[in-house]
């Protein structure tokens, strides 16, 4: 039976907002782009200079999210040419490695039929990742407050949400497992109660809408912030210097380098200009949440663009 093409569209996201350690992210605007068709062996084609490098990799992350799927139904996979493209950075802290697992998963969903939920999409998402932080928000779009545990996930989807970002990238990339690195094994636990505390007044303040608050939150955060600010060059003084210009606050995106701001509506283009003259050294991209999420239809390929 011929197979129709179809494209998959997953948004970038924020993770861990300060204090939402491996649990709160936000879907952003920004997008990777799969088109998928029939083919006689796998095949995978990347367009952007971002992407350049994994050209010529016999089993990519989207593939091997989708064999995982395919292999939990006890299914094989028919062979696809895949067109890839991507709106935003590898290893920068946009979920880039979350994007590419929540695209396999859905690859292997139209060509299977599975007619998965999306908190079984979810699951499986989480149990390649780990972290539910930026593949739930992935799946549903907007903001997730998610709980996993090997085994089970559990998600508050947050579908509106009323701010505006900035995204500060710089061209160093600074890789997950690297940043990991700098996270201590243990925290006293008094430290762990205090830290919980704002964890848990930093995810009310998500969701009464509540920027302000929440940035207060992300300030002082005591899970990951502190130790891995030295591995983003000028995080305090941007940080500051936001704020002075009308932002919320920020925080470090995923594990970085890249950072995020929060400003209030119909600031975020202006504190973005100021931003960009001040700090040449950053690329300064104002972005918005998505609230879709991971979808797929029929769209002209990658390379007919």
């Amino acid at each position: 039976m011929k197979l129709d093409a179809f494209s998959i569209h997953v948004p970038a996201s924020t993770a861990n907002l300060g204090p939402g350690f491996d649990s709160v992210g936000l879907a952003l605007n920004r997008y990777l782009s799969v088109h998928v068709q029939q083919a006689s062996e796998w095949k995978t084609v990347f367009y952007g200079e971002e992407l350049q490098s994994l050209n010529g990799e016999e089993k990519n992350l989207i593939i091997q999210a989708a064999q995982f799927t395919a292999k939990h139904f006890h299914k094989d996979l028919p062979p696809c040419k895949l067109e890839v493209e991507s709106g935003f950075p590898l290893s920068k802290g946009m979920g880039s490695s979350a994007s590419a697992i929540v695209a396999g998963i859905e690859l292997a969903n139209t060509l299977l039929n599975l007619q998965l939920s999306k908190k079984e999409k979810a699951l499986l998402a989480s149990s390649i990742e780990k972290h539910p932080d930026n593949v739930i928000p992935a799946i549903y779009g907007g903001l997730t407050i998610s709980f996993y545990n090997g085994k089970s996930v559990e998600t508050v989807h947050v579908p509106d949400v009323a701010v505006e970002m900035i995204v500060a990238i710089p061209d160093d990339v600074l890789h997950t497992k690297d940043s990991r690195k700098s996270l201590p094994n243990l925290l006293p636990f008094n430290k762990a109660v205090e830290a919980s505390a704002i964890s848990n007044v930093l995810v009310a303040a998500l969701i009464k809408n509540d920027w302000k608050k929440a940035a207060d939150m992300m300030n002082r955060d005591l899970f990951h912030e502190p130790f891995r600010t030295k591995n983003i060059p000028f995080y305090c003084e941007l940080k500051e210097k936001a704020v002075s210009l009308g932002a919320y606050g920020a925080a470090i995106s995923g594990s970085g380098p890249a950072i995020v701001f929060f400003t209030p509506h119909q600031k975020a283009a202006s504190i973005t200009e100021q931003l960009s003259y001040m700090y040449p050294d950053y690329l300064f991209e104002t972005v918005f949440p998505d609230r879709k999420g991971a979808v797929v239809n029929k769209s002209l390929s990658a390379a007919a663009l």
